[in-house]
């Protein structure tokens, strides 16, 4: 490497841990002699069109410290989708200032966003190696077992739905609860892990890998409220019809885009509001509430994976490892081994860019409104340590003196 100058971005959704992939690029950068500066672009790619940087090299340790405990993007984000009139006027940004080496920090859109770059750049000649660094709440990038960021929503949404369980047994009624994911359910799914007795919500899963049908979702709602007198919903926000268009679109008028053409499902409670008014007025119950997780499960403080820390740490390492030692573009996986350890891998750019993960039919239950034990044991590990739990009297009812 002859400049001896890297540039990190974000991009994307904000997680938990996306601040600890940067600060390990950063830390690890320094410890290559050849590494003379690591710069950060602000907001993503647009940072770099607009040649908006920021010295990493003059943080000190500490603060980097202090940053990577640090939900959000620090750097800022985008969901700008580069085409190859961007590309060009990125490189020449990039040519001035003598960079070689780009780390992108992101989901899905981001790693195609890596590979257009990369593409691009072997077409124009520029000597520009590109790393994808992953991270999503979705887990929902492919060849991957999991992915920095999901860990620690998946945490905030079980003890979300743990506490809902709570409140719902001592003021009974149907709950519905509204949850990220567009096409993977792996977030909604994690509501399951809150649950210590039998008779704990959620009571039903509803997850984008299957139809959703509202005729037998209500039949499922009454069935469970006759039986518990009450029931504890999860809905992720992607449910769809037989035909694939989302329930959501069916009572909005006007569906926002973004640049990668992905429907703006997010930001809005339309759905739960839609689900819990099917259930009074179909069900006839009358204590029905909904709500939307939107944005709270991204960057949640204070609620977070030990292990995704570790590991969304990690990635960033092996990222600055895999671009100083090997020959090739691509994007760093992580890999389950053991009962519970990684390992990482840099993929190629093509096997993972514009591909979709959703849930594997051993996580989904046969009725496909649970999950099965398998995911329980997937997940499980990933949720860290120090998970809170619930527990309940042990009630010996007092004999009636008053016939009633």
């Amino acid at each position: 490497m002859s400049s001896g100058k890297i540039l990190v971005a974000q991009g994307g959704g904000p997680t938990a841990v996306i601040n600890q992939s940067l600060v390990g690029v950063v830390l690890e950068a320094r410890r290559f002699r050849e590494v003379q500066h690591v710069y950060g672009a602000l907001h993503g790619v647009r940072g770099i069109v607009d040649e908006n940087f920021v010295d990493l090299t003059q943080e000190t340790s500490h603060n980097l410290e202090l940053v990577a405990g640090t939900p959000s993007s620090a750097l800022g984000s985008t969901r700008d989708k580069p085409d190859a009139k961007y590309c060009h006027e990125m490189f020449k940004v990039l040519q001035a200032h003598q960079i070689e080496h780009f780390f992108n920090i992101g989901g899905n859109d981001s790693s195609d966003t890596v590979r257009i770059i990369a593409e691009e750049a072997r077409r124009s000649g520029y000597p520009l190696r590109c790393i994808h660094i992953p991270k999503t709440i979705d887990n929902d990038l492919v060849l991957n077992d999991h992915t920095p960021g999901f860990p620690s929503a998946a945490r905030f949404v079980a003890q979300s739905f743990a506490g809902v369980n709570l409140d719902n047994a001592a003021l009974p009624g149907v709950y519905v609860g509204v949850v990220m994911g567009r096409h993977a359910g792996f977030l909604t799914a994690a509501s399951a892990l809150g649950k210590k007795f039998s008779d704990d919500g959620p009571h039903l899963i509803y997850l984008p890998e299957r139809n959703f049908v509202i005729e037998n979702f209500l039949a499922d709602v009454k069935a469970v409220y006759e039986r518990h007198g009450r029931c504890v919903i999860a809905v992720s926000e992607g449910i769809h019809d037989e035909a694939g268009v989302p329930m959501l679109a069916r009572l909005a008028k006007d569906l926002e885009h973004d640049d990668h053409g992905n429907v703006q499902l997010s930001g809005s409670g339309a759905l739960a509001d839609l689900l819990c008014e099917e259930i009074k007025s179909k069900l006839k119950i009358r204590r029905v509430r909904g709500d939307t997780f939107g944005y709270l499960q991204r960057s949640f403080i204070g609620c977070v994976s030990d292990v995704d820390q570790r590991e969304a740490r990690e990635v960033g390492e092996k990222a600055v490892q895999f671009a100083m030692w090997g020959p090739a573009d691509g994007s760093v996986a992580i890999k389950r081994t053991g009962f519970y350890s990684v390992d990482y891998e840099l993929l190629p750019l093509e096997a993972v860019a514009g591909k979709t993960r959703t849930m594997e039919d051993e996580f989904i239950s046969p009725s496909g409104t649970d999950v099965t034990d398998a995911f329980r044991l997937y997940l499980r590990p990933l949720l860290g340590s120090g998970m809170p739990d619930a527990y309940r009297l042990r009630p010996s009812p007092v004999a009636r003196v008053l016939k009633r």
